[in-house]
């Protein structure tokens, strides 16, 4: 029985680290210029803290110079503004990253606008999703970026495939359909309300799943051969992690597939890695 080739997420950051090393490298020895990143984390989320110390850890790994602000959980909105511009102002900070989410009491979007664009490693801030729209971008969201880093892996060539990308987040959902527009699919954008959603993945060649449902896409919706990337992180009933995908039936359709864990989840590190360090060399 055939089986799809499995997209190792893990290996392909690992090599993006590697080539990051080089480059801070040469940028250090050009302008000597040590890439910087500074975390801001408000409250006690204990998901947001393991996030937070394995960012920090892959920075040291690359030779990033990180910093994290720890803020209590009644930190005002005017406070984490005035943080914010602090860090905008500090010509040695080149990427800075405010770990979501937030306590209820502070607008994120207000927060993320505050962001220099220039600083704004995550590629969430509206000037740098308006550059990635008209096909210019500079700092790119950091998992759906991942995810074109995972497709090229593959060997495919994109320009003239159809790829279906299911869930229409800001995050993921939108910057990935015009990321894979940039490269020439024709793209097709899924959500809950879409009609015969199945019949329209079985016309795909590239699939790309963040809906946050977990296995919610079969294995008998895949197009045999089809590229499938699998965005999600849930728990089964079992408590076992899972993706957005039926993962076992996939496999034994698809070309390509990434595993949860394991896939996607590693690239988005890495991608913020990038991020950093294309912000220092702008800088210089």
């Amino acid at each position: 029985m055939k089986t799809a080739a499995i997209i190792n997420g893990k290996e392909i950051a690992a090599q993006v680290r590697a080539e990051l090393k080089s480059e801070i490298l040469a940028l250090k020895e050009e302008s000597g210029i040590v890439p910087g990143l500074t975390v801001v984390l408000v409250g006690e989320n204990q998901a947001s803290q393991l996030y937070v110390r394995n960012k920090v850890k892959a920075c040291e790994e690359v030779g990033i110079r990180s910093d994290r602000h720890t803020l209590p959980e009644s930190t005002s909105q005017d406070e984490l503004l005035r943080l914010i511009r602090d860090l905008n102002a500090d010509r040695d900070v080149h990427g800075i990253l405010v770990q979501l989410p937030l306590p209820k009491h502070i607008n994120e979007e207000t927060i993320l606008e505050e962001i220099s664009p220039g600083k704004d490693v995550d590629g969430f801030h509206p000037y740098n999703i308006g550059r990635l729209m008209i096909g210019n971008p500079v700092l790119q969201p950091c998992t759906p970026f991942g995810v074109m880093r995972l497709i090229d892996s593959t060997g495919i060539d994109l320009s003239g495939r159809d790829a279906v990308v299911i869930g229409r987040s800001n995050i993921v959902g939108k910057p990935m359909s015009m990321m894979l527009l940039r490269r020439n699919a024709t793209v097709t954008i899924c959500h809950s309300k879409t009609r015969d959603l199945s019949d329209r993945v079985r016309a795909a060649d590239v699939v790309v799943a963040a809906v946050g449902r977990a296995e919610f896409v079969r294995g008998d919706w895949i197009k045999d051969g089809a590229v499938v990337i699998d965005v999600g992180i849930n728990r089964n009933p079992e408590g076992k992690l899972v993706g957005d995908v039926d993962f076992e039936g996939a496999s034994r359709r698809a070309g390509f597939i990434t595993p949860v864990p394991g896939g996607v989840g590693p690239m988005t590190i890495a991608m913020l890695l990038k991020n950093t360090v294309e912000a220092a060399k702008r800088s210089a």
